[in-house]
């Protein structure tokens, strides 16, 4: 089972989510940065249930440093991080050892690894594990902001409510709003969301949606082109988000529908900064950037753990059956994927920039 991703700046992920812990090993971040671990724990409380909206399962998700700071400050040998897990309910998962959830990896990796796979809480396919991914972009992030990259999401759309787009840049004022656990730009649309995630869940089931992320401040010239381009690096590591089911940069299918002079971004010269007039093509040109912001939307695909009783399989008798999930689960997980999708992005980031 392959968890480790990056090429100058590699992350592993261990543990499953009803497991003892779970945590992260990040080898390759430069030794005598400082690191806030207040902006951490801000960081990740981002991510963690909450309200009437989430999952009711409570962990503090505060990570243990185990190696690699001393005195506040990176080392330059691999941190690891820890997070324990505290309120598990395993025995919501008993049928799962035998009955596939629709939507899960229960069948699969009990294919793929001979029934020999944690399935409680979904193991180590679980969405627990994102907080490990929060904690490396946390880390990460505060790399980036000590060189002017700052890395910004939002929940864009949830069902048919869709938010405001970033635009060309991100305002002081939008930089407030997104500061929460519910980050959207306009108001109203956020009240139309949670009520369509309210009706989901009552009704016993889930939605999905997507999140817009924006990458400012990285300079023209970072990336590669055909394999191993910035678009490349982020989808890679974009993938490893249990529930996440496609990705476009800048405008992306809708570029499909244009015409290359509606869809090409002009140059101009301002003040000796080359920039463009529009950026449908998110910051990136032949997997290289090219001095605006990088922009993508991650699409969501609903929480398969629903409260309706649906159509499976026992993978053990090889027979039909019916299965109702238990357990604790977010109707929509949108709100919380926002700073994982931030904090993936600063990983990918700093991989990048390592390679200069």
């Amino acid at each position: 089972m392959s968890s480790t991703w990056g090429k100058n700046l590699k992350i592993s992920i261990f543990g499953e989510s009803h497991g003892q812990a779970i945590g992260v090993t990040i080898d390759g971040l430069q030794p005598n940065f400082p690191l806030d671990m207040a902006e951490i724990a801000k960081y990740m409380a981002k991510r963690k249930p909450g309200g009437d909206l989430a999952t009711p399962r409570k962990e503090d998700d505060l990570p243990q440093i185990l190696s690699g700071v001393f005195n506040g400050k990176t080392t330059g040998a691999p941190l690891c991080a820890v997070i324990y897990n505290n309120n598990t309910k395993s025995g919501d998962y008993d049928n799962v050892s035998h009955q596939a959830r629709p939507g899960h990896a229960d069948y699969t990796a009990y294919v793929k690894y001979q029934g020999a796979n944690d399935y409680r809480g979904g193991g180590h396919f679980s969405g627990r594990l994102t907080a490990c991914l929060v904690f490396a972009g946390a880390v990460c992030s505060q790399v980036l902001k000590s060189q002017g990259i700052e890395v910004f999401g939002h929940v864009s759309s949830i069902g048919g409510v869709i938010d405001k787009p970033f635009g060309m840049q991100v305002d002081e004022q939008t930089k407030a709003k997104l500061d929460c656990a519910f980050p959207v730009i306009d108001d109203d649309v956020c009240q139309q969301m949670k009520q369509v995630v309210a009706h989901a869940r009552e009704q016993g089931d889930s939605v999905g949606g997507t999140v817009e992320c924006m990458i400012t401040g990285l300079p023209a010239g970072v990336g590669s082109p055909m394999f191993d381009g910035v678009e490349n690096k982020i989808a890679s590591i974009v993938f490893g988000i249990p529930a996440v089911k496609g990705i476009e940069f800048g405008l992306g299918f809708e570029s499909a529908k244009l015409l290359g002079s509606q869809n090409n971004d002009e140059f101009f010269v301002d003040e000796d900064e080359v920039k463009t007039k529009t950026n449908n093509c998110g910051g990136i040109l032949g997997g290289i950037t090219n001095g605006m912001p990088v922009t993508f939307k991650v699409a969501f695909k609903p929480t398969p753990s629903i409260a309706k009783i649906q159509n499976t399989i026992d993978f053990k008798t090889n027979q039909n059956t019916t299965i109702q999930v238990k357990g604790r689960h977010d109707p929509c997980i949108v709100m919380r994927a926002t700073p994982v999708v931030t904090a993936v992005a600063s990983i990918a980031v700093l991989d990048l920039l390592y390679e200069i």
